[in-house]
C-alpha cells in the first residue's frame, strides 16, 4: 500500500499543490474535488485504489494548498481550470488517464475532455454532475461559499462541515475531523475558517453560463460512468437521465442515501467507480 506524497508544481504561472498516490509504473487516474473542497476529499477513494492505479488529486487555484488567483474574474471559470489541468498533467509527463471528478471537478473533465484534453482521458466518472445543473441548487452553494464563516475553534469548523456536506452520506468521526482538518485556514485574528479563496465564487457572477455544457457533453469520445446521489438538488433526475441519450458512451448510476455528492468512501461506492475503471 502506497504513503501518499504531498507535492507542488507551478504551471501557467500558477502554484498548484496535489497529493500523489501510487507507483509511477500503473495507470494514470485523476482525481479531481468540487467547488469549495480540496483534494484531500479522495484520500479514501485513492487508499482503495492506489495498488492498481498512478493517482494524483490536486487542490483547484484558489483551494487549499494552491495559489490564489490574482486574477478572480477572469481565471475562476472552467476555461481556465481547464487550461490549468492540461498543463497539470502536461507537467507530470501523462499523455493518458483516467479522471475521477467530484461536481466542479468532474464539470472541468467535462470542459477539457471537448478542448484541451480530447482523446487524452480514457474513462471518466462524474460525482453528481452533468452538463446542466439545477440554478436553485447553485444559488445554495454559493450562498455559504461566497460568505465563508468564522470560527474560533476547529471543532467549531467540523460541526459546521457536518452540517452542510450532510448530503454526501456517510462519514465516520475520524473521516468529519480529517474533513476539518484539511478544511481549515487560520485567520490572522486567530480564527478558524475554510481553506478557500472567497472570490471563487465570481465564477458565477462573470461566468453564469458556465455550467451549461451540451454541446461539450455531445463531443465526449471516452467511456463515462455518471453516479447521480439519489436526493441531489443539482444533478435533476431528469438531466442525468438525458445524459445518455445525448452521448450514449456514459452510463448512468443513482446512489442511494447521498444528495449532492456521494463521499465516494465507503466500499460500496468505491466498489462501483473501480469496476469501471477496470472494466
Amino acid at each position: 500500500m502506497s504513503s501518499p506524497v504531498s507535492k507542488y508544481v507551478t504551471v501557467l504561472d500558477r502554484e498548484l499543490h496535489y497529493v500523489e498516490w501510487g507507483d509511477p509504473a500503473k495507470r494514470k487516474l485523476v482525481l479531481w474535488h468540487g467547488l469549495a473542497r480540496t483534494g484531500r476529499d479522495f484520500d479514501d477513494l485513492a487508499e482503495a485504489l492506489c495498488g492498481d492505479w498512478h493517482i494524483v488529486a490536486p487542490d483547484t487555484i484558489g483551494r487549499g494548498l494552491s495559489q490564489w488567483s490574482p486574477a478572480p474574474q477572469t481565471e475562476y471559470c472552467l476555461d481556465f481550470y481547464g487550461k490549468l489541468a492540461t498543463a497539470f498533467v502536461d507537467a507530470l509527463g501523462w499523455q493518458e488517464f483516467d479522471w475521477v471528478g467530484t461536481s466542479m471537478g468532474g464539470a472541468i473533465a467535462l470542459r477539457a475532455g471537448a478542448g484541451p484534453l480530447a482523446g487524452r482521458v480514457q474513462k471518466l466518472v462524474l460525482n453528481d454532475i452533468g452538463p446542466e445543473l439545477n440554478p436553485a441548487a447553485i444559488e445554495r452553494i454559493r450562498s455559504y461559499a461566497g460568505k465563508p464563516p468564522r470560527f474560533d475553534r476547529v471543532s467549531e469548523l467540523e460541526a459546521y462541515l457536518r452540517q452542510i456536506y450532510l448530503p454526501y452520506g456517510h462519514l465516520s468521526d475520524a473521516q468529519w475531523r480529517r474533513m476539518a482538518e484539511t478544511s481549515a485556514r487560520r485567520l490572522p485574528d486567530g480564527g478558524i475558517t475554510t481553506h478557500y479563496d472567497p472570490n471563487m465564487v465570481m465564477q458565477f457572477i462573470h461566468h453564469p453560463q458556465d455550467y451549461d455544457q451540451w454541446d461539450e457533453w455531445r463531443k465526449l469520445t471516452c467511456a463515462m460512468l455518471c453516479l447521480r446521489g439519489e436526493n441531489s438538488d443539482l444533478l435533476l433526475r431528469e438531466a442525468a437521465e438525458r445524459m445518455p441519450r445525448e452521448n450514449a458512451r456514459c452510463r448512468l448510476i443513482e446512489i442511494a442515501g447521498c444528495g449532492h455528492a456521494p463521499a465516494l468512501n465507503v466500499p460500496e461506492q468505491i466498489g462501483i467507480v473501480r469496476d469501471f475503471l477496470l472494466g
